[in-house]
């Protein structure tokens, strides 16, 4: 199962992450656990300076914007 964390303290462009990376995954079928992290110890560890962030499998793919589903979706396939 792939593992997707939205990285960020709940801001409106992290709620938009987090629907990006739904529709995202319900378009691709990639069957997914998707995480909230708001945490800032564990936000930083991944070395991001600015939210909202987006890590697939422990790989951060995307920070400080928020990429569109297409975008996501085309990480997961290659996930």
């Amino acid at each position: 199962m792939t593992k997707i964390e939205v990285l960020g303290t709940g801001c409106n462009n992290c709620k938009r992450l987090e629907a990006n990376a739904r529709e995202a995954v319900a378009s691709t079928g990639v069957e997914a656990e998707i995480v909230k992290v708001t945490d800032y110890a564990e936000i930083m560890s991944y070395g991001i300076m600015s939210t909202p962030g987006l890590v697939i499998d422990g790989k951060v793919v995307s920070f400080g914007r928020v990429p569109s589903a297409g975008d996501i979706a085309t990480w997961l396939r290659g996930a």
